[in-house]
């Protein structure tokens, strides 16, 4: 093996051990994205085509989240999904649980905030339910609902 094949090996594998420290890193956001997804998908008994390629396209455009595989994001929104299903009651707790871990970085939580509310009215309808499941997500998140006219 040439100095330079060696090199450009352990170039290959600093890149691969960097993506895996950013998914360890971004794992919560991830979390926290899916699980506001989720919640404001469901709020009004329906979660429509639009509202996932919302998300999809929310995923794949931030920085932060680009680093998960497509498969990695749905499996996330499908488990929260799943759980809310399961049992409403604990599917949420374990919702709410997962995005106040954002709420120390005020930063994320408005990004989540925003997407939250993209995906919500990418149906054309940001209707009562999905706007109190709104309010109660940046209240979780430790903002102040008039930031986002809720």
């Amino acid at each position: 093996m040439s100095f330079e094949s060696f090199l450009s090996q352990l170039k290959t594998k600093a890149g691969e051990l960097k993506t895996e420290a950013l998914k360890f890193k971004n794992k919560d956001f991830l979390n926290a994205a899916m699980a506001g997804s989720a919640l404001i998908a469901m709020a009004d008994g329906n979660i429509s085509s639009e509202e996932k390629q919302k998300m999809i396209k929310f995923i794949e455009s931030n920085d932060t989240l680009s680093i998960f595989t497509t498969s990695d994001v749905i499996k996330a929104f499908q488990d929260f999904v799943g759980q809310l299903e399961f049992d409403k009651d604990i599917g949420e707790a374990k919702a709410y649980q997962a995005l106040g871990k954002m709420k120390s970085n005020a930063q994320a939580a408005r990004l989540l905030a925003r997407m939250i509310i993209a995906i919500a009215s990418s149906d054309g309808n940001f209707d009562a339910m999905e706007k109190k499941i709104a309010v109660k997500i940046a209240k979780e998140l430790g903002l102040d609902p008039g930031e986002f006219e809720l």
